[in-house]
């Protein structure tokens, strides 16, 4: 697929994708910066940095509310000037700025950042907008950085599924230094 809908996302191994306590002034929760240490090879040649490149060649990027106001709005850009799509409930007054848009229906948010993107991937941030996406059918593929730590609590990434069973096929897995980088398909149910 020439242009998937990819959530990237660092995981625990008990599925934590932040440790307990997320809030503003501790994004990550207690402990949850452990999850992102592989990114501490984002500049090698080696597996990491080449996920990493990967990654920054995304076209768009779809976030959840939560997670967005968590980082800040990325200071207005994500990487590289890229369309972002706030995926929430309630845009609330929320205006839009020249980069980035709040949208409350995930079938029209997916259909803008995929027009946004131009035949790239669009990135997938937070575990509601992930959520959403999967529950509506509308996720394609997850890049998934499996970090070796059980991190006991904190924000799971799969959690309100709403009961559905999802088929998920392989596509590749890199390893490197603390990490596992595994990319799957979601199947079309």
């Amino acid at each position: 697929m020439d242009d998937p809908i990819r959530l990237y996302m660092s995981m625990s191994l008990d599925g934590f994708i932040a440790g307990p306590e997320d809030r503003a002034g501790q994004e990550l929760g207690r402990d949850g910066g452990r999850l992102f240490n592989w990114l501490d090879d984002r500049k090698s040649d080696g597996v990491s940095g080449g996920v990493y490149r990967e990654a920054l060649a995304t076209g768009a990027l779809i976030s959840g509310r939560r997670t967005f106001e968590l980082a800040g709005g990325w200071q207005g850009d994500h990487h590289d000037g890229v369309p972002i799509f706030v995926l929430t409930r309630d845009a609330d007054g929320r205006e839009d700025t020249g980069i980035t848009r709040f949208i409350t229906d995930v079938e029209e948010c997916v259909r803008l950042a995929r027009t946004a993107a131009k035949g790239r991937p669009v990135m997938v941030h937070g575990a509601g907008a992930a959520q959403a996406l999967l529950r509506a059918g509308l996720l394609d593929e997850m890049e998934i950085h499996l970090i070796p730590v059980l991190l006991g609590g904190g924000r799971p990434l799969f959690d309100h599924l709403g009961g559905r069973h999802i088929e998920l096929e392989l596509l590749r897995r890199l390893e490197d230094r603390d990490v596992t980088h595994l990319r799957y398909r979601v199947v079309p149910a």
